[in-house]
């Protein structure tokens, strides 16, 4: 989806009008001339350009009455035939982003309209910036479903696809939104995240596409959404199947047409955004029960992503851990390790809650562990790990031998158990020899 700038220009000479509207397309602008300030209210009254170019003297208004009014919305740039120092300062005193002398040059002119819309952008972001904090961390990992997902992350990075990004809860589905945006044209500007399930229908409405105001009942001023926020930039729609039929059928519209209107307006807005969703939920499943539009999903799935739960790249588990253990370490002033039996523990659970449920697992193990250096088995709970006491998760990614199920099981009972010979004898049965010689065959020799 791409869209094109729109400015307005306000020119009643009309051989002037045409050659600064024709220099303007030329810059790649969408321009709308009109030649009276009539029109041009008009206008504004249907659209919202994203910068006003408007002669001070028109046959029917004087543009330095009307700035106070439309510089709280629009940045304006003047144009006067009588260029003075006084005339200049009552321009940017009224809230005129510049003030440009005719003849204007074209090249000034294209100076200016630049500099005042990156300017006005770069406001917006910064405003964006002081409400909410953007995402941290980095995707991490070494195997080759990891490979292969950045693989995809790159190739669609450069692109403008809308990206629908699948996968369970906790598998990071923001951290590979985030990345998208990152290896992106669009990295420069905005990442703008909306939790698509936490939010009423109305409430969310108005969060993403702004309301005007008297919209409904505490709506005292005008609002801009977050895809105003986000222009330039990323919207991240994360949990997408949640959406009411209402919003599914306006966000269809931004993807169709690149326009929207705020809650209670009546203006077309453009949406220079690239959108990427995500979801745990089968929206080509949802789609076909007629509890999701096939239409929006058709648009969303242009180019889909799915990342792995962490039980199918259980390889990627020290990598994970050490990333977690290296930013508590270098928050806190720690000094934080993971015993080698710990790391079997946690290579034989199941990991249900995925990325999320082990950094929180960390996290309460460094807490659990005190003053210790090393993170033990002890310091893991099974009850917090979301299991039943003697219930275990193998873990396995395909059809084991029952070498490689007995290696595992003992593995798991070793890490729990801390090599304790004589619990892991009591747990299976059999004499602490044995355990002795199963050790040893499995390679375990001086565990406990």
């Amino acid at each position: 989806m791409t869209t094109t700038t729109p400015i307005l220009l306000v020119e009643d000479d009309r051989l002037l009008n045409r050659l600064l509207a024709g220099e303007l397309k030329r810059m790649g602008f969408a321009v709308t001339s009109v030649h009276c300030w009539r029109d041009g209210h008009a206008h504004l009254a249907q659209h919202e350009p994203a910068l006003i170019v408007a002669d001070v003297q028109l046959p029917d208004a004087n543009t330095l009455d009307l700035l106070p009014g439309l510089t709280r919305d629009y940045p304006v740039i003047v144009l006067t035939a009588f260029g003075t120092v006084q005339g200049a300062v009552a321009a940017m005193k009224a809230g005129a982003r510049q003030y440009l002398t005719k003849p204007v040059d074209p090249d000034e002119l294209e100076l200016e309209v630049k500099r005042v819309l990156q300017h006005t952008a770069m406001s917006r972001d910064q405003q964006f910036c002081k409400e909410r904090l953007r995402p941290s961390g980095g995707m991490v990992g070494t195997s080759a479903a990891m490979a292969e997902l950045q693989r995809l992350i790159d190739a669609v990075a450069h692109s403008e696809a809308t990206v629908l990004i699948q996968g369970e809860s906790g598998v990071g589905k923001e951290l590979v939104a985030h990345a998208i945006h990152e290896r992106s044209p669009r990295a420069a500007r905005n990442f703008v995240a909306v939790d698509c399930c936490t939010l009423q229908e109305k409430l969310f409405e108005s969060e993403l596409f702004g309301h005007e105001k008297g919209a409904f009942t505490g709506a005292d001023r005008q609002k801009p959404g977050l895809i105003e926020a986000a222009q330039g930039g990323t919207l991240f729609l994360d949990e997408i199947g949640e959406i009411e039929p209402i919003i599914q059928a306006k966000l269809l519209r931004v993807l169709e047409s690149g326009e929207y209107r705020r809650l209670g307006g009546i203006k077309d807005l453009q949406a220079n955004v690239r959108i990427v969703a995500a979801t745990n939920r089968n929206l080509a499943q949802m789609s076909r029960d007629g509890k999701f539009r096939s239409d929006l999903y058709y648009r969303l799935s242009a180019f889909t992503l799915r990342i792995p739960p962490l039980r199918e790249r259980l390889q990627d588990i020290p990598a994970l851990v050490g990333h977690f253990l290296a930013h508590h370490n270098f928050s806190r002033r720690l000094n934080k390790r993971l015993s080698p039996s710990a790391l079997r523990l946690l290579m034989a659970y199941g990991f249900p809650g995925n990325i999320r449920e082990l950094r929180n697992m960390v996290e309460r193990a460094i807490i659990v562990g005190g003053g210790s250096e090393e993170i033990r088995p002890e310091h893991f709970s099974f009850e917090a790990l979301g299991e039943q006491p003697g219930q275990f998760s193998m873990g396995f990614q395909h059809e084991p031998t029952l070498e490689e199920i007995e290696r595992r099981y003992l593995e798991l009972l070793v890490a729990k158990y801390a090599g304790h010979r004589g619990q892991i004898a009591a747990i299976l049965g059999v004499s602490e020899r044995s355990i002795y010689r199963l050790l040893e065959k499995h390679g375990f020799k001086g565990e406990g």
